[in-house]
C-alpha cells in the first residue's frame, strides 16, 4: 500500500468561544476541516470537542479544543476523553470481528450454539447476525436491572437468557441501545478461550496493541482531569430536537425507544456524579470513553488491510458487504424510520448517510461518531461534550462536508 506524505499545517492557540483555543494540526488539503472546526464554536455552539481523520494509514486531521468542563472553565487538552454514548457500538463490534477473525465466532450460527441458555423462551433459533443487526427483539430488558446488576456478568448473563423476543426474530427490526452490548460480551466470554469480558478484550486486543485511548471499561485510576463532563442542557430541549415521531414514542412508557433507552438500567448509568463517569463498569452499547484520535485509530485498521490486529479478508468484507433487512425491511420501530445495521455496525443510509458503499460506523447520541470507508481508506471520528446531536450532527456534518471531495 503506497501511503503519500503530506505537509503538515500547525493550528496553534486559534481563537475559539469565550477564548477557549484549537490546536492541532491538519494536512495539506484538510484546511477546511480546521475552518470548520474552528466555525463549530463560533458558529454552531460548540463548548468542547475533538475531530481526527485518517487516510490510507495517514493521520491527516488531529484538532481539538474549547472546554472540557462548563463549570470551571477547564480547557479540552489533547488527550481529553469524553463518553460517547452509541458510537460505543462501532468499538464493541471490532471486538466480535476480530473473534470472526480468529475463527471463534461464525456470524450465521445460532446464539445458542456459543450459549445454551439463551435458547430459552423461543430465542433457540436467533443467529448471530441477526442479534447484531437489531433483528432479535430484544431491545428492551424485562426485569430490573441496575448498576449493581451490571457489573456482575454472571447474573446479567442469567437475566438476559431469561428474555422472551417481543416478535418473532428477523420478522422486525428495533434499535437496542443498551441491550445489545450486554449479548455481545456475553457472546464474546462464552467465545474467548480465555472468557474476558468484552471491555478487558477490548483493551488487551485492541486498544493495546494500537496504543489506544479508549476505554469500554474505565479503570479507577484514571483521573478525573483526563474526563470531559457533559453538558446535555435542559432535557425538554434534547426532547424537542428529536423527530416528532420519536419524540412521541419516547414520552410512551410502553414504547420501543423509552424500553430500550430510560430503564433496565437506562443510558445514564454510565454517568456518576463524582468521578464524571461510572469505573470498572461495562456498558457496551453506551459507555465508551475516550479520544477522537483513538476511535479513528481502531477504525484506520479497518478501512485498510487490517493487519496490525490480524484480521482476515474475509471479516473484512463481510463488513463491507450490504446489510440484510428483516422481512419487515428496513423500518426501525424503536427510531420510526429506516436505519441499516450489521454485524454490530451501522451502514450508511438515506436517515444517517456517512462515507461510501460498503462504510460502517457507529454514531453516538449527543453529536458523536466514528466509521471506516475502505472504498477510500478514510478512518473519521468526531467527539464532543456538548450533547446536542439526535439525529445527524450540524458540527459532524459540516466536518465531513469539509473533506476534499474525492473522500466525502
Amino acid at each position: 500500500m503506497q501511503v503519500i506524505e503530506r505537509e503538515k499545517i500547525r493550528i496553534v492557540d486559534r481563537s475559539a468561544s469565550d477564548g477557549a483555543a484549537i490546536h492541532g494540526f491538519v494536512s495539506a488539503g484538510f484546511e477546511a476541516v480546521a475552518d470548520a472546526f474552528a466555525e463549530n464554536f463560533t458558529r454552531r455552539n460548540e463548548l468542547g470537542g475533538a475531530c481526527c481523520i485518517y487516510v490510507q494509514g495517514e493521520k491527516v486531521v488531529d484538532l481539538w479544543g474549547g472546554i472540557r468542563n462548563r463549570a470551571t472553565r477547564e480547557p479540552w487538552e489533547e488527550d481529553t476523553m469524553v463518553v460517547v454514548y452509541s458510537t460505543t457500538k462501532g468499538l464493541s463490534a471490532m471486538t466480535l470481528a476480530l473473534a470472526n477473525s480468529r475463527g471463534w465466532l461464525d456470524y450465521d450460527e445460532r446464539v445458542c450454539t456459543y450459549w445454551p441458555e439463551f435458547a430459552q423462551h423461543g430465542k433457540n433459533r436467533i443467529t448471530v447476525r441477526q442479534l447484531l443487526a437489531h433483528q432479535a427483539g430484544l431491545f428492551a430488558i424485562n426485569e430490573k436491572v441496575d448498576r449493581s446488576t451490571v457489573a456482575d456478568l454472571d447474573q446479567l448473563a442469567i437475566v438476559l437468557a431469561r428474555q422472551t423476543p417481543e416478535w418473532e426474530p428477523g420478522s422486525r427490526q428495533a434499535y437496542h441501545a443498551i441491550s445489545l452490548g450486554f449479548y455481545e460480551g456475553e457472546l464474546l466470554r462464552r467465545v474467548d478461550p480465555r472468557h474476558r469480558s468484552l471491555g478487558q478484550f477490548f483493551h488487551d486486543e485492541i486498544a493495546a496493541p494500537l496504543g489506544e485511548d479508549f476505554y469500554i471499561r474505565l479503570p479507577d485510576s484514571l483521573p478525573d482531569s483526563r474526563l470531559a463532563v457533559p453538558d446535555a442542557g435542559s432535557p425538554f430541549g434534547v426532547l424537542f430536537r428529536l423527530p416528532l415521531p420519536v419524540m412521541l414514542a419516547s414520552l410512551n412508557p410502553r414504547s420501543p425507544i423509552f424500553r430500550a433507552i430510560v430503564v433496565n438500567p437506562g443510558s445514564s448509568v454510565v454517568l456518576d456524579k463524582e468521578r464524571v463517569y461510572a469505573r470498572n463498569l461495562e456498558v457496551p452499547s453506551g459507555g465508551g470513553v475516550g479520544t477522537a484520535r483513538a476511535i479513528a485509530h481502531a477504525y484506520s485498521e479497518f478501512a485498510t488491510d487490517g493487519r496490525t490486529l490480524g484480521l482476515r479478508q474475509e471479516t473484512l468484507r463481510a463488513l463491507r458487504a450490504p446489510a440484510i433487512p428483516s422481512t419487515h425491511g428496513f423500518y426501525d420501530e424503536a427510531l420510526k424510520g429506516e436505519m441499516k445495521y450489521s454485524l454490530g455496525f451501522t451502514k450508511s443510509c438515506p436517515n444517517w448517510s456517512f462515507g461510501h458503499e460498503g462504510a460502517f460506523g457507529a454514531p453516538g447520541s449527543g453529536g458523536s461518531l466514528g466509521f471506516a470507508d475502505p472504498q477510500t481508506g478514510l478512518a473519521y471520528a468526531y467527539v464532543t461534550n456538548r450533547m446536542r446531536g439526535v439525529t445527524a450532527d450540524p458540527r459532524d456534518l459540516a466536518l465531513r462536508n469539509a473533506l476534499p471531495l474525492d473522500l466525502r
